[in-house]
């Protein structure tokens, strides 16, 4: 069995937005989503702290 942590937190009206449109998209919990969102968070903390670059965009292709 996986050790669970219970948590509280007050959202803004934008992150608790945010949050049921992730949710939706992926069609996941809101626990699911928040722990996703979490883990991604910490993986680009640490990039950063690492000095790596982090891109973020949109990938346009072009077919000629």
């Amino acid at each position: 069995m996986t050790d669970l942590t219970r948590l509280t937190v007050n959202l803004t009206q934008k992150s608790a937005e945010a949050m049921e449109h992730a949710a939706e998209l992926n069609r996941d919990t809101k626990t699911d989503t928040v722990n996703r969102a979490l883990q991604v968070y910490d993986y680009i903390c640490t990039k950063h702290a690492e000095g790596v670059p982090i891109l973020v965009g949109e990938l346009k292709i072009v077919f000629l």
